[in-house]
């Protein structure tokens, strides 16, 4: 575990905080409430980049971040506390300095690694409440898991395209993620593949914080059982109550499987497993690709050699992580996901080659 410690606590006097306390439900007891707070952030993309800067603001005591991506070009048009000097660096990091700027009071501690069923418990233990900001289906279940056996609530926040949605699980016994979104025939595009405006996840981080503020203060109402869905393009908010279904208090945390970067994937000797089905673009067409439908592979697993290691990847990672969870039931033990899926194992494979062809 890559954890980093930021402790610049300085005083902090209470007059920064006036005009918040002032409000009815504050007050001094309430700042003192925040101030011993911790909260987790899960993913420094634009959620998290919305959602910090408030949180620290406001006088949270500690705030983890957990994240294995570094800053790129492409984040920049919404991940609001990165400049372009910063591509390359990890966003971790980066965001902690910004935060740390913003209240000085504020105590870090940095993960520079992604979230896994294998790391989340013990990170998730620090903490009294966790805010998810990324945009992997898989990681939401498992952070909704862990959640729901380590008794910690969970503020979800989602976009696609000019739609966000935003919610409260496991507060106070209330409904989890699973409830709402059942696992089972889920598929949802990624910012990559969908798109994102900035403004729509500047909103529904701030929402998510919000939210985050008024379970620790104790006011207001939490949107525990409520799903808001809100559309910036019209300007329309809707609001689906939903409620608990039967599952055992504490779940199965699913198994995890190690994740890779697309330049890791390309790395080495492995079988590049596309489970994409016939046609979907973009084509990935290399010596060591084999492309097995997820809808014909337990067919099919006489084709595979159960001593060769598995680097699997989709468009979305949805389907790769199925595919994983079928072979490793099945017996084979060398499997690893690529992060970014068809698209980023693409380009990665293109920068290398013209990489080369400039020498």
């Amino acid at each position: 575990m890559k954890l980093h410690f930021f402790h610049h606590l300085q005083e902090v006097k209470m007059e920064r905080f006036q005009r918040q306390m002032i409000l009815p439900g504050i007050g001094i007891s309430g700042q003192q409430k925040l101030k011993s707070s911790s909260v987790l952030m899960v993913g420094a993309g634009g959620l998290g980049c919305a959602a910090l800067p408030y949180l620290a603001a406001s006088g949270i005591g500690k705030i983890g971040i957990i994240d294995g991506d570094r800053i790129e070009e492409s984040n920049l048009h919404r991940q609001v506390l990165y400049a372009a000097e910063q591509i390359g660096l990890y966003k971790v990091k980066e965001a902690a300095d910004a935060v740390i700027k913003k209240n000085p009071g504020l105590e870090v501690l940095v993960y520079e690694e992604f979230l896994t069923a294998k790391n989340a418990a013990e990170i998730f233990s620090g903490f009294d409440l966790v805010i998810d900001a990324t945009d992997n289906l898989f990681i939401r279940y498992v952070i909704d898991d862990t959640c729901i056996a380590c008794e910690k609530p969970f503020v979800y926040g989602s976009i696609h395209q000019f739609q966000g949605q935003v919610s409260v699980f496991n507060f106070e016994g209330g409904p989890s993620y699973r409830d709402i979104f059942p696992e089972e025939n889920k598929s949802v595009q990624n910012c990559a593949e969908a798109g994102v405006l900035g403004t729509t996840v500047g909103l529904i981080g701030m929402l998510q914080a919000n939210e985050a503020m008024k379970i620790i203060l104790g006011i207001g109402e939490v949107l525990s059982g409520k799903l808001l869905i809100y559309n910036l393009l019209n300007n329309t908010q809707q609001v689906f109550e939903f409620g608990n279904v039967s599952k055992p208090k504490k779940p199965h945390i699913s198994e995890s499987f190690e994740m890779i970067s697309a330049e890791e994937a390309l790395l080495g000797k492995a079988v590049l497993l596309d489970v994409r089905e016939q046609g979907e673009m973009p084509q990935v067409i290399l010596d060591n690709v084999k492309h097995l439908p997820l809808s014909i592979l337990e067919k099919e697993l006489e084709s595979l050699d159960r001593s060769a290691e598995f680097r699997i990847f989709c468009q979305s990672g949805v389907r790769s992580r199925k595919a994983a969870d079928l072979l490793s039931q099945k017996g084979f033990g060398k499997l690893k996901l690529i992060r970014g899926g068809a698209k980023d194992l693409l380009d990665e494979y293109r920068r290398r080659k013209a990489e080369k062809a400039s020498f």
